[in-house]
């Protein structure tokens, strides 16, 4: 086997044996007991449970935001639990994207402003900034709402511009946490369809975090969580039916959002 051909078969994130423990003595609480996951590029993968089944450490853990008390966590064959804070903090800013239930958008910063947040960080000029963030609204169809702060947006325009902010530094992995749980049916449908054509035509690699059966249909594999360890684990057989499911607004919206996107990056890794 090639090099190329060893690198597309390498997972892009494996769990191996992870165990998270809160606390000590009688006060410890295993929030997930000997994790084995692995995600390849590309793919598209809903991660559901009940309250305190450890879908939400798991995602922390993706994130960098929490690290394995036992276990390994690769990311592109790196040992991030062998990270420092800094070197995790890195991977964050160049390689992951995020997008919460709450949207998370400073009240009186603009649209446009709010998007442009992670690449400050990252130190890009201002003109690139601007350049990025305007690309990313354009993304998700929001063009023309650059200068609107998000009292003036819909609740469904106020998680375009947070997918926007993810998606604006280019990130290998986008991790959703609940993306459309204050969200109405209708909006609900349109961001799903948003995030699978984020996936089909740039490659994104997506984990989504929801406890809804429907929003998870879109995905094209679910992992079931019970009591810190993996329940169930299966594919889904057409997710794309749930884009066409009679709703009579599935084709029209997946097709705007596939307009809007570039081709499928090159080099999806490059940072």
């Amino acid at each position: 086997m090639n090099a190329s051909a060893d690198l597309a078969a390498s997972p892009l994130i494996e769990l191996r044996g992870v165990t998270k423990v809160y606390g000590h003595g009688q006060a410890a609480f295993t929030a997930l007991r000997g994790l084995d996951l692995r995600i390849q590029p590309g793919e598209f993968v809903a991660v559901m449970g009940p309250s305190g089944s450890g879908k939400s450490t798991v995602m922390n853990i993706l994130g960098c935001l929490d690290t394995p008390t036992q276990g390994a966590y690769l990311f592109r064959g790196a040992h991030v639990e062998r990270m420092s804070r800094t070197q995790r903090a890195l991977l964050r800013r160049h390689y992951l994207g995020f997008v919460f239930q709450g949207f998370n958008l400073l009240a009186r910063t603009s649209a446009i402003e709010n998007v442009e947040l992670p690449l400050l960080y990252r130190g890009e000029s201002r003109r690139a900034r601007h350049a990025a963030a305007r690309a990313a609204l354009e993304r998700v169809g929001l063009t023309g709402w650059e200068t609107h702060a998000p009292s003036e947006l819909s609740g469904g325009q106020q998680q375009r511009v947070a997918i926007a902010r993810a998606i604006a530094t280019s990130p290998t992995l986008l991790l959703a946490d609940e993306p459309t749980g204050n969200l109405d049916t209708q909006r609900s449908r349109e961001i799903m369809d948003l995030l699978v054509a984020l996936n089909r035509e740039q490659g994104i690699t997506i984990v989504l975090v929801t406890h809804e059966s429907e929003m998870a249909a879109y995905a094209q594999r679910v992992v079931g969580f019970l009591d810190g360890q993996i329940d169930t684990d299966h594919h889904n057989g057409s997710p794309e039916a749930h884009m066409h499911d009679g709703h009579g607004n599935g084709d029209r919206t997946e097709t705007a959002a596939a307009q809007a996107l570039p081709a499928q990056r090159t080099n999806a890794g490059g940072h």
